[in-house]
């Protein structure tokens, strides 16, 4: 096969694949050292923290990625089925507790445990999962998980005591729907988090997300709607 006729996008695509099984099982074996060899001190702590973080951001990265990928190839599996939204959340905290310990968050799940919603588990729990990991970074020290039943739509929410979120990241949503200009960044978590809102339908309604700044932690909060 001559070099002009390789499609680079598919071998993009299987390289990240690869890079995404091998990051998965970096944070395995990490989590596996920190039960098995606790940390000496702060500073140990400090660099286990960093280290933690930055395989998880990647492992993310390359996980939308390679969605993003299989939507434009209209290859991405996409299966909605009835889920008890709490079940969601308690996944994601579960699956990312060794991080949030080791930064010190303190996380609060409210959610209705009887709160039902059709949905694919595996994509909104993708998103839920890069907030949650940025939130550990941002936060000063709180995170709140809320899923609460509001005009006709599921609204799941992750609120930190952060900062909040700057001026350009709050604009966001508005020209995603004008389309990006080659100086805008690309601000990959936010446009995959925006495509599975919208992938998710009800009738003539579909998903959304929102950024806002204020209540209920003072600082940033995410917010996805599904349609219910």
């Amino acid at each position: 096969m001559k070099p002009n006729e390789i499609d680079f996008a598919t071998v993009l695509a299987s390289s990240v694949h690869d890079m995404k099984n091998s990051v998965s099982m970096l944070i395995a074996s990490l989590q596996s050292v920190l039960v098995d060899m606790p940390l000496a001190n702060a500073r140990q702590a400090e660099q286990i923290n960093s280290l933690h973080y930055e395989a998880s951001r990647i492992n993310n990265e390359l996980v939308q990625l390679l969605s993003i990928y299989r939507m434009q190839q209209e290859r991405l599996p996409m299966s909605i089925d009835q889920h008890f939204v709490i079940d969601i959340l308690e996944d994601q905290v579960a699956r990312n507790y060794p991080l949030i310990e080791s930064r010190k968050v303190s996380v609060c799940v409210d959610c209705d445990s009887n709160l039902e919603a059709y949905f694919d588990a595996d994509l909104v729990g993708s998103v839920i999962q890069n907030v949650l990991v940025n939130g550990c970074r941002y936060t000063k020290g709180r995170l709140l998980l809320r899923a609460t039943l509001a005009d006709g739509a599921v609204c799941i929410s992750v609120a930190d005591d952060g900062d909040g979120f700057p001026q350009g990241m709050l604009d966001y949503p508005l020209r995603h729907r004008r389309g990006l200009g080659h100086s805008d960044s690309t601000q990959l978590g936010l446009y995959f988090a925006s495509v599975i809102a919208q992938m998710h339908t009800e009738g003539e309604r579909s998903g959304s997300i929102v950024l806002r700044n204020g209540e209920p932690l003072g600082g940033g909060v995410f917010e996805f709607y599904l349609p219910n």
